[in-house]
Order: structure tokens, then sequence, then C-alpha cells
């Protein structure tokens, strides 16, 4: 199995399902289409990324993932700066707001299953001074929405709807059942 990913957070989180897989990032150029919805983005973006992979190792397995985080039906992808951070999680301040992971799984017979996982968050209102604070620990700079729940994001977020991996970048229970089959 080829995790089709570089993100520390989808290695450990394909680990809760198998040891058995060897990490080879994609490399395509992320873009999409004007207009397209979060979830179809994540799907394109996942499959992408997935064919990118299969194209180099048709006999393995492989997993691919894109997570978005959507509001007001913008797209916030990871911020380019710490000024963009601040700006996404003024908007995300005191509202709920989704996050879509979308997924492709290729089996060595190419068959191929995609699909996308939403949750939705609930964020604290914040201060300007809790924004700048979050954003001086370093950890918004690599993550859409510019948060992670898993570390100190966990100290915004209020309330959850859905699968916690999910948000974390990949929705293992459901990732598991369909290596195994099961959907």
């Amino acid at each position: 199995m080829i995790l089709a990913s570089q993100s520390p957070r989808r290695k450990e989180l394909l680990s809760l399902i198998t040891s058995g897989f060897e990490i080879i990032p994609a490399k395509c150029e992320e873009t999409l289409p004007e207009g397209i919805t979060p979830e179809n983005a994540v799907l394109l973006l996942s499959e992408q990324k997935a064919e990118e992979i299969f194209a180099q190792r048709k006999s393995e397995v492989i997993v691919a993932a894109d997570t978005v985080v959507a509001i007001d039906g913008k797209i916030l992808g990871k911020p380019r700066d710490e000024k963009d951070a601040f700006a996404m999680l003024k908007t995300l301040s005191g509202r709920v707001h989704s996050v879509f992971t979308g997924v492709c799984v290729i089996f060595a017979d190419g068959s191929k299953t995609t699909f996308a996982e939403r949750t939705e968050v609930e964020f604290y209102p914040l201060s300007d001074g809790e924004i700048r604070d979050y954003i001086a620990t370093g950890e918004p700079m690599d993550k859409a929405g510019a948060y992670g729940i898993q570390d100190k994001g966990a100290l915004i977020v209020k309330k959850i709807n859905g699968d916690y991996y999910n948000v974390m970048g990949l929705p293992v229970g459901r990732l598991s059942r369909v290596l195994k089959g099961k959907i």
C-alpha cells in the first residue's frame, strides 16, 4: 500500500489501519476549476494524487486524500502567511464551518473508490489576541483553514458533528471499511 501524501497526520492516521505502507507524496499541482464546490474539490484533488502515483506503481494499492475547510461556500486552504491565517481564523470565530476530506483508493487491479467525508466544526468566539497567540504557535501555517484540531487548535473548537479524524485529514473508520471491501 502507498500513501500519496507527505502529511505526518495522514501517516499517523493510516497507521491506525495498517503498518504496511510506503509514503510517496504526489507532486501534482493543486488547481481547481472556478466555482467548484468544496466536496467536488476534495474528490478531484484526491483522485488526481492517487492517479499520479498509480501511474508509477500499478501493482500497489494507492491511498490519497485532500482536506479543505469551507465556510459560506468559500474554500479556505492553507494560509499564505500570518495575515492570511489571521483573516481565516477571524472568519471562523464563533461560527460553524465544514471540513471536507476527499479520499481516493486505487486498488492493484485498477478499480477505484472515491468518497468525501464532511464534518461540521464550531469555533468559540475568538478575540484578536487569542488568534494572534494561536498563530504564534506556528500550528496554523500548514493546515487548511489555519488550524489543527489535534493540537493547540483543540482549545478554540467548541463542538464537532461528524468524524473527528476527518478534521485531522483522514476519515479512518470509513477508509478502513473501503479497504476491507465492506463499503
